[in-house]
């Protein structure tokens, strides 16, 4: 008669559930923004003609422009090509922060915020490229006869997580120099 012999293996740790988590919980609020930003340019689509604008209060009109370009109109005076080129570059963009956001550990929040704000713009906008051709844009800055160029809620996601990550980095680095 053969003898059984039962192989007892180690106990597997319990795997941490916090250390499972990544920065891809923060994607709600890239949801979020991108519901809103699209949101306010179908309402922009909806109720105003182009170039149409009306005041809110002072130094601030909502003023529906198409822009053509990137950030301050760049290269909108172009052939059409610069659709794809930021088109591509915001989806490479995206790629990279997801593959960020999946790495790093939820508890690096002001990093993941960061990274999700700047998805949400990225996204936000490539949505316009592609559907429209162009991005919406209608918030309208002011003084005096001085106008800051026109923005959307996408744009002002991508300049909160751009300061953002300047200040973690810089925030991080005097840290470091204090250690």
């Amino acid at each position: 008669m053969d003898k059984v012999r039962s192989v007892v293996l180690p106990k597997q740790p319990k795997p941490d559930f916090q250390k499972r988590l990544s920065g891809l919980q923060f994607l709600w609020l890239s949801l979020l923004l991108i519901i809103i930003d699209q949101a306010t340019k179908q309402w922009v689509l909806s109720a105003f003609e182009l170039y149409e604008s009306i005041e809110i209060m002072p130094y601030l009109n909502f003023t529906y422009v198409q822009n053509f370009g990137a950030a301050f109109s760049f290269l909108s005076d172009q052939s059409g090509w610069q659709r794809w080129l930021f088109t591509a570059l915001a989806v490479a963009v995206s790629v990279i922060l997801l593959v960020w956001l999946r790495r790093n550990p939820v508890g690096m929040w002001r990093q993941n915020l960061a990274f999700s704000l700047i998805l949400a713009g990225a996204v936000g906008n490539v949505i316009d490229r592609l559907m429209y051709g162009y991005v919406i844009d209608f918030i309208d800055v002011y003084v005096d006869n001085w106008h800051w160029p026109a923005f959307n809620v996408a744009d002002m996601a991508i300049t909160c997580g751009a300061i953002l990550m300047l200040l973690e980095a810089f925030f991080e680095q005097r840290q470091e120099q204090r250690a």
